[in-house]
C-alpha cells in the first residue's frame, strides 16, 4: 500500500468512527423518527432560509434538497413560499411544530455532547477541542479554490470592492475605490478564491513591460484568513504570470498593512525604489520567478 493510499484509509476510518458515534447512520437521528437530512434542515432554515442559499450552503442537489422539504412539509414542520419581495425566490420557514421540534433536536444534542465531554478530564476536554479546531482550519484549507476569472466577473469585482472597504478604515488617509484596476486595464490574470462557493479573496496582476508583472489588489476575507490563502494566492498568481512569460514581479504596499509587507518579505520579495504614481504604495518590493520547466 502506498503512503497516499494509506493516509486516504485512515481519514475513511476516522470518518466512519465519527459517523457512528453520532448516530449518522441511523434513521432515528439523536433518537428522533428523522434522518439526519431532515434534522440538519431543520437547524440550517432556523427563522428563514432562502431555498436557493440553503442548496449552496449545503452542497445539496436541487432534487434531494426538494425531497427533503417536502418531506418536513409533510410533516407541517415547515413551509415554502414565494419571497414578498421576489416571486422567484421560493422561503423556507419553521411551523411552531418546526420550532418545537428543533428545539428538542438542540436539548438532545447539547445533552449528547455534554455526557461526552463528562467523561473527560479538563485537560482532556481542552485537548479534543483544540484537536477539532485544527480539523476544521484543515479542511477549510483544503475547501478552498483558487481560479482565473474573466476581469468583469461580478464576485471578483465584489471582493475588490471589500477591499477597498476595508483600506478605507485602515488607512489613515483613507482609500478611494477608483484606485481599483478597471476590468479593461487588467491584461494579466484575476483570481478569486472561494471557499464552498462564497467569495474570500482576489489578486491580479497586470504587465508593466514585456517580462515584468505587477501584483495588485491581493486581499483575503477577514474570516478566511489565518488558512494560508493569502499566501497561496501569491503564489498562484506568480506561477500564472511565469506561464505567461514574466520574468519579474513586483507589488506596493502601504505602511500600515503589516501582516502583508511581512509575508511577502518571507515570500522571498526584496525592496526596491518606489515605482509608479499610487500614493498609497509607501514601500516596492520585487521578486525574480522561477520560469517554468521546459519539457523536452
Amino acid at each position: 500500500m502506498s503512503e497516499i493510499e494509506g493516509r486516504i484509509d485512515r481519514v475513511r476510518e476516522f470518518h466512519r468512527y465519527y459517523t457512528r458515534h453520532l448516530g449518522v447512520l441511523t434513521d432515528r437521528y439523536l433518537g428522533q423518527d428523522r434522518p439526519l437530512g431532515q434534522a440538519r434542515l431543520l437547524f440550517e432554515i432556523g427563522a428563514g432560509a432562502d431555498v436557493r442559499q440553503l442548496r449552496e450552503r449545503l452542497g445539496l442537489d436541487s432534487g434531494y434538497l426538494s425531497r427533503l422539504l417536502r418531506a418536513l412539509a409533510d410533516q407541517q414542520l415547515i413551509t415554502v413560499r414565494a419571497h414578498p419581495a421576489d416571486g422567484r425566490v421560493r422561503v423556507a420557514e419553521l411551523t411552531d411544530a418546526g420550532r418545537a421540534e428543533r428545539a428538542e433536536l438542540d436539548r438532545r444534542s447539547r445533552d449528547g455532547v455534554a455526557e461526552l465531554l463528562g467523561r473527560l478530564t479538563d485537560t482532556e476536554r481542552d485537548e479534543l477541542l483544540d484537536a477539532q479546531a485544527r480539523i476544521r482550519r484543515l479542511l477549510r484549507r483544503a475547501a478552498l479554490t483558487v481560479q482565473p476569472v474573466p476581469a468583469d466577473d461580478p464576485d471578483a469585482r465584489g471582493c475588490l470592492r471589500r477591499y477597498a472597504t476595508e483600506l478605507a478604515g485602515r488607512f489613515p488617509e483613507g482609500y478611494d475605490p477608483a484606485t481599483l484596476t478597471p476590468a479593461d486595464q487588467i491584461d494579466g490574470t484575476l483570481l478569486l478564491a472561494r471557499e464552498d462557493g462564497r467569495p474570500v479573496g482576489c489578486g491580479l496582476w497586470v504587465h508593466l513591460g514585456e517580462r515584468t508583472a505587477e501584483i495588485r489588489h491581493l486581499w483575503v476575507a477577514a474570516d478566511a484568513r489565518g488558512l494560508g490563502l493569502g499566501r497561496r494566492l501569491l503564489g498562484a498568481l506568480e506561477d500564472d504570470a511565469a506561464a505567461h512569460g514574466i520574468r519579474t514581479v513586483r507589488l506596493g504596499t502601504h505602511g500600515a498593512l503589516a501582516e502583508a509587507i511581512g509575508m511577502y518579505r518571507a515570500g522571498g520579495y526584496r525592496p526596491i525604489p518606489a515605482y509608479g504614481d499610487s500614493v498609497y504604495n509607501q514601500l516596492a518590493f520585487e521578486k525574480t520567478l522561477a520560469q517554468p520547466s521546459q519539457s523536452s
